[in-house]
């Protein structure tokens, strides 16, 4: 029961001030977080994608308070495609998008949101890939659909993240599979409330599988967000029912977790898409890594224990 807590103290500024001046904490959060800037993270792209791997990056930050901190976000992202654009890597590096980081949650924020981030996917665009937008606390979901899909008309590639844990997301799925879309499907990092969301951990595995099954069975383009190894076994299982080639849909892990999985499902010829975030407000994306896995929080509190 862990997670929840965590997903609280994510929102404390008081425990971002103590984890950020610990000692250790840079060192663990450089396992999940490889870079602060783009002149850090391009060596890193270019070696997984070497490996045979693909990326969606993140420049992380969510906790936007005024219009020029989501101008920022924007120019962040777009200086991330340039980049990106020079390494002409297509759609082997494609980004990943909270739409609080272009202003959601503030005054006006549905059409601030939507106007910061289409310059991002017309760019994205422009080099031959495409964004996939965020899942975030499920007040915000209407507005993100909302979103994709306003994009989708001119960008039909652009992506969206739908969370198993919530009771909705079964409906959302029917709705996502008929139309093309390209769905990202992970359990789910918020601390949601019981009446809008699976609180037990088999609950939540079941209803991936139900959507997850859904998906393989649509006309989109399912993209596999787990750790899981039997979730794993089971998306090539319902995949395969489906009849379903490899290039008809991806897997999904975070930087820095299961990396040797990672290989291994590159090798036997899956697209294998590694999730790889970088930047220096890192602190919420952090604690929700802590709170998604009992091993992630050991891992850390071993290193200050170690180190302390």
């Amino acid at each position: 029961m862990l997670g929840p807590v965590i997903l609280a103290a994510s929102r404390s500024d008081r425990m971002r001030r103590l984890i950020s001046a610990a000692p250790v904490t840079k060192q663990v959060v450089d396992r999940f977080i490889p870079g602060e800037t783009v002149d850090e993270i391009v060596p890193i792209i270019e070696d997984l994608t070497g490996k045979g791997l693909e990326l969606t990056m993140d420049v992380v930050g969510e906790d936007i308070t005024t219009p020029e901190q989501a101008t920022t976000a924007r120019d962040a992202y777009l200086k991330l495609i340039g980049r990106l654009g020079q390494l002409d890597l297509g759609t082997k590096a494609e980004m990943s998008v909270k739409l609080s980081m272009f202003g959601q949650a503030l005054e006006g924020g549905h059409e601030l949101a939507l106007a910061n981030v289409r310059p991002v996917v017309e760019a994205a665009a422009a080099i031959g890939t495409t964004v996939t937008l965020d899942a975030e606390d499920h007040t915000t979901l209407d507005s993100m659909f909302a979103i994709h899909e306003e994009l989708r008309k001119d960008f039909p590639q652009t992506g969206c993240v739908i969370q198993a844990y919530l009771y909705r997301t079964e409906e959302d799925a029917r709705r996502l599979a008929a139309s093309g879309s390209r769905v990202r499907i992970v359990k789910g990092a918020y601390k949601e409330p019981a009446s809008v969301a699976y609180q037990q951990k088999s609950e939540i595995d079941k209803a991936y599988v139900r959507i997850l099954k859904t998906l393989m069975e649509g006309e989109g383009y399912p993209m596999i967000g787990s750790h899981d190894p039997r979730l794993i076994s089971i998306a090539q299982e319902l995949a395969r029912r489906a009849g379903r080639k490899p290039s008809e849909y991806e897997f999904q892990m975070l930087y820095g977790i299961r990396s040797d999985e990672h290989l291994r499902l590159a090798a036997e010829g899956h697209r294998m898409r590694v999730y790889t975030a970088y930047g220096t407000d890192w602190y919420g994306y952090f604690m929700r890594r802590l709170a998604e896995k009992p091993a992630n929080l050991r891992f850390f509190v071993r290193s200050m224990v170690s180190k302390g």
